[in-house]
């Protein structure tokens, strides 16, 4: 899309709906090639003669070179126009999916894995920024949770279609797709996104003087404190399913799932006239759901009239925690780019990926820990504390970090 193209849409108020969708399948490619491997470790393990536990560590390579990567990667990459770096990230993901599909060596296939990892932290890092300079400020809260909700595809929908494709056809075949999707997405990429160009080194405001700017480092620990909270539960959501009496973690899952696309899209409609609001009920809303799952998550718990394990009460708790945790990201990756401004966008949300992988690594080990010291029903009770003060961070930030309006 030329930048004539993108003017005249700004103008007459339109969306630059190709672009936007260019991005959100680029945000799908990524999320596909970190957790792919996850639903096929037994046919990786054979194929590359590892154990399952070896297999899994493809995984953790791309999660920990992506958390690695992001910053250093990103203040090394900032001065460059942004679609060749954008074209250059799809392309390696074309490249190691490529790899990974070819290869029957365990090492080979784990450093593709290392690098697809360091193109998926550059990815990130400038994916937000990207979609809020394609719009005027007033739209920018739809355009980041248009390309977010990639994310929530590939969960939902993207990795169970992978995990059958796999299974219909093997899993070579799988990551085979992903890479032509990849190169398929260049062509979109250069066709319909616009270029924009980098940062000039006399211009360009450091890292660190980022991370100091009003509200940056509020809303980075806002961040930090939601997904802990939300970590320490989603891990270990099997666990405390079982002893709740929920019946099947699929279906539990599901719930989740299906509520949190409804968050997505209620987000995208309300967040560039009520930010501050829409972000204050959501948290309120999860901090809710974590305290109905505390009281009443035990064995055998039901309201009257209704026998245990049967209860609408903890599955409407976890459809409402679905839906609310869904606009979370969105809402903290456009507070944190008003607090920034556009133009430290890519620098600023480095640091949120950085610290969104640190979150959910803390809130998986203090899950673990309190799984194995009290039990799955002291889960809530962990997680409903750390929403709590995050949600009483946002409502005290009112001034630089979450402010009602846009300046």
């Amino acid at each position: 899309m030329s930048g004539a193209t993108i003017a005249d849409a700004v103008r007459v108020g339109k969306m630059p709906w190709s672009g936007l969708l260019a991005l959100f399948s680029a945000a799908f490619t990524a999320v596909m090639t970190e957790l792919l491997p996850a639903g096929l470790l037994p046919q990786l393990g054979a194929a590359l003669g590892v154990p399952e536990g070896r297999a899994g560590f493809l995984v953790t390579a791309y999660a920990v070179a992506s958390t690695l990567s992001a910053i250093p990667l990103t203040a090394l990459l900032r001065g460059l126009p942004r679609r060749p770096v954008l074209v250059g990230t799809l392309a390696g993901f074309a490249l190691f999916n490529t790899v990974t599909a070819l290869s029957s060596s365990y090492v080979v296939t784990f450093g593709a894995r290392v690098l697809a990892g360091v193109m998926g932290g550059i990815l990130w890092a400038m994916l937000v920024g990207y979609a809020a300079r394609m719009v005027p400020v007033e739209r920018r809260g739809r355009a980041i949770a248009i390309v977010s909700a990639g994310i929530t595809v590939a969960l939902c929908a993207g990795i169970p279609a992978g995990a059958a494709l796999a299974s219909a056809f093997g899993w070579r075949t799988a990551f085979l797709g992903l890479a032509v999707v990849a190169v398929a997405l260049v062509g979109w990429v250069l066709w319909k996104v616009p270029d924009f160009s980098g940062e000039a080194a006399t211009v360009r405001v450091p890292l660190r003087r980022v991370a100091v700017l009003p509200g940056v480092r509020v809303i980075l620990g806002v961040t930090v404190l939601v997904l802990v909270g939300h970590q320490v539960m989603y891990t270990y959501l099997a666990p405390f399913v079982a002893f709740a009496g929920l019946g099947r973690t699929s279906v539990v899952l599901l719930v989740f799932g299906v509520g949190t696309v409804a968050g997505i899209w209620v987000t995208g409609v309300v967040i560039d006239r009520f930010p501050r609001v829409t972000l204050v009920v959501v948290l309120a809303v999860v901090a809710g759901a974590m305290a109905v799952l505390a009281v009443s998550g035990g064995p055998g718990w039901a309201p009257p009239g209704v026998s245990g394990g049967q209860s609408w009460a903890p599955l409407g708790a976890v459809a409402l925690w679905g839906a609310a945790f869904g606009g979370v990201p969105t809402l903290l990756q456009s507070a944190l780019v008003d607090a920034s401004g556009a133009g430290n966008a890519d620098a600023a949300t480095s640091m949120q990926t950085t610290v969104y992988n640190a979150g959910i690594a803390a809130g998986s080990l203090a899950g673990g820990l309190v799984l194995e010291g009290a039990g799955p029903g002291a889960l809530p009770w962990t997680s409903l504390p750390l929403v709590a003060v995050a949600l009483a961070v946002v409502v005290a930030a009112r001034r630089h970090a979450f402010p009602a309006r846009r300046a």
